[in-house]
């Protein structure tokens, strides 16, 4: 079992990897080698690349806003999908205008698309957002990825999904995905803020 994330030697970050856990990810040489060979396949490699110059480039002083613009235009993309979130509406509508004065075609799908309510997809009606009302639409994140598909996006933004809605998501996009703004209603879609508080004042919110 991998255990990266209380690793204290980060062998991989150096060198000399001659003080590699025993249970290393990099003792794999096979699955290292197989995965790196991905990044030459010509559907990967400039993706990869570019996204290694924006990291370089911006690094520190664009917010991801930027990043994600200048991602696009190196790659060449003229069409961007977006789908947004209900709750982040005027968000959505902000970054759509600013990707349109930068020369994208931008097409979006707010999470509601469908207008089709909870019950049918077989939520039990105590796990509404409002139990109060009747009907309460559910979001609908695979419809979201079908349209783009059938709009030919190149590349997808997911702006604000819930969890598990952005995976679903991300499974049925033909084109590449990548996170514009994370779902966090408690932290202002700032989920990193539990992490910095984990051990103080928001432990008492991580715990059943």
């Amino acid at each position: 079992m991998y255990s990266c994330a209380q690793c204290a030697i980060h062998a991989c970050y150096q060198q000399d990897h001659s003080k590699m856990p025993a249970n290393c990810p990099m003792r794999q040489a096979d699955q290292m080698q197989k995965a790196f060979a991905v990044y030459s396949q010509p559907a990967y490699q400039d993706f990869y690349i570019q996204s290694c110059i924006v990291e370089a480039e911006g690094y520190g002083e664009w917010p991801r806003l930027r990043e994600t613009i200048e991602f696009a235009k190196k790659l060449g993309y003229t069409r961007l999908g977006m789908a947004f979130c209900y709750g982040l509406r005027k968000e959505a509508k902000i970054v759509d205008s600013l990707l349109r004065r930068h020369g994208f075609e931008v097409v979006s799908v707010i999470c509601k698309t469908g207008g089709i309510d909870k019950s049918e997809a077989g939520i039990p009606g105590q796990y509404r957002v409002r139990p109060e009302r009747s009907f309460e639409a559910m979001c609908n994140p695979v419809a979201q990825a079908m349209l783009l598909n059938s709009q030919h996006t190149q590349l997808n933004i997911s702006l604000g999904l819930c969890v598990g809605h952005d995976a679903l998501f991300a499974k049925f996009s033909d084109a590449l995905v990548t996170t514009l703004v994370v779902k966090d209603r408690a932290l202002a879609n700032n989920p990193v803020g539990a992490i910095y508080c984990a051990e103080g004042y928001l432990a008492p919110k991580l715990e059943p």
